[in-house]
């Protein structure tokens, strides 16, 4: 398989995901930051390491959005400590 399949099946995964839970002020910028995009590195390789030691990849699906929420995590806590007020382009004030 190439990293196109990959990240498109964590794509698939990642947009199958309803963050909207209580309290909305703690998820929903959760969904915000997902949804701005990049290009899934870290959770393509969390899959692709899956498929090499395993015979069902799909099994490391969360942990693979494990690894890009905290991803994520690390960015925005970058941009807090740095008073950036931009992310990819997008303010984080939707």
């Amino acid at each position: 398989m190439d990293i196109l399949h990959y990240q498109k099946e964590f794509l698939s995964y990642l947009e199958s995901k309803q963050w909207i839970h209580e309290p909305k002020n703690l998820y929903e910028p959760i969904d915000y930051i997902l949804k701005l995009g990049g290009k899934r590195i870290r959770p393509v390789l969390t899959l692709m390491a899956a498929d090499i030691f395993s015979s069902d990849f799909k099994k490391a699906l969360p942990a693979a959005l494990a690894v890009e929420v905290f991803h994520n995590f690390t960015l925005i806590h970058d941009d807090i400590m740095d008073a950036a007020p931009l992310r990819r382009g997008q303010g984080y004030c939707a």
